[in-house]
């Protein structure tokens, strides 16, 4: 009698490594794959304005960035931290919150799984500081809120009301808001790893 094979669990990498998604192993992560992937990666679906996607490799740089604003004493690791806070989607892609919630369970052991990996493989907690982790999520609202009123067609009223009114300014993240094509995100989000891995 003729059994059927078990439904392939791993992706090729560029790298040419081969990620099992069901049980990822840090020896398995690149960074240079995770640039790669998420630099072609549109947030918001894609539902954005302009020629180009707003890819999450751009708004991975962002969010690290406005950490650095928010808090300047903030040490190189834990800029990385934030840096890889969305670095999973380079294999599951950038889902928005409604259906991640319609998920639930599923999508967030998936998402568990893969960046303790990545965590791992960056020799960063798995279970990051508390303090740090609310940064980050802050970073991550305030981005959202540049992101959706630029680029995703809401007014500001009701993006203050989705993610809370920022409190930074926009002026010093203006190179990192623009148009950027993924060539540009991948390059940009690698020399940001390249300049936080080296710190302590």
């Amino acid at each position: 009698m003729k059994t059927s094979a078990a439904p392939r669990a791993w992706q090729r990498m560029l790298s040419g490594r081969r990620l099992d998604i069901l049980n990822p192993s840090p020896l398995d992560v690149e960074i240079e794959d995770i640039a790669h992937g998420l630099a072609r990666v549109a947030r918001w679906n894609g539902q954005t304005q302009g020629g180009v996607i707003f890819s999450v490799a751009q708004h991975s740089v962002l969010v690290a960035d406005i950490c650095a604003l928010l808090d300047p004493a903030l040490s190189p690791r834990g800029k990385l931290y934030a840096l890889l806070h969305d670095a999973p989607e380079y294999v599951i892609g950038d889902m928005i919150s409604p259906f991640k919630a319609a998920l639930g369970s599923v999508y967030r052991e998936f998402e568990a799984r893969l960046a303790q990996a990545i965590l791992q493989r960056f020799s960063l907690n798995p279970d990051p500081p508390a303090a740090l982790e609310r940064l980050t999520k802050k970073a991550d609202r305030i981005s959202a809120f540049f992101e959706a009123t630029r680029y995703a067609g809401f007014e500001a009223d009701e993006a203050k009301t989705l993610f809370g009114a920022p409190d930074v300014a926009p002026e010093p993240l203006e190179s990192l808001l623009a148009p950027m094509s993924s060539e540009q995100a991948q390059a940009l989000f690698l020399d940001r790893f390249k300049a936080f891995d080296r710190g302590p």
